[in-house]
């Protein structure tokens, strides 16, 4: 699933696995892991000062279009788990990376990405490359 590209702009935060993501066994609910991905990509926009709210007053909303997740091992109720993600992809797109791992072992336990475009908020249309205050809040112009 990896791209293995570098990424331009990277988070790790941490999550202990709480009671209310586990199913009856104790084992995380699989769509609790988008949850995990969502909280890594806010303090990844925030890292770089484009959180949604910015996104907003900047003129653009930047709705997810794909999403993808791997499964490799569970995670349980109390596992103290880290989630990296990194920006991979910026110009036409914002494609962000995950990686869930265990914080003590280091095994991978889940991983994917997901794509968000640029929606212009005064016509709705799609944007086809991204706008210049991402590639500015990245850094690059």
């Amino acid at each position: 699933m990896s791209s293995r590209k570098e990424a331009i702009c990277e988070i790790e935060t941490k999550v202990s696995v709480p009671f209310f993501d586990t199913d009856p066994m104790g084992v995380t609910w699989h769509g609790n892991y988008i949850k995990y991905f969502e909280i890594a990509r806010c303090k990844l926009l925030d890292k770089i000062d484009f959180g949604y709210i910015k996104m907003v007053e900047a003129g653009h909303s930047w709705p997810v279009v794909d999403l993808r997740v791997k499964y490799v091992k569970p995670s349980i109720f109390g596992q103290d788990i880290l989630i990296w993600a990194g920006i991979i992809e910026y110009e036409n797109r914002l494609k962000i990376e995950y990686r869930i791992t265990d914080q003590h072992g280091g095994e991978v336990i889940t991983k994917g990405f997901t794509i968000q475009v640029a929606v212009d908020n005064q016509t709705g249309e799609m944007c086809f490359a991204s706008p210049t205050i991402l590639k500015t809040k990245l850094g690059i112009e």
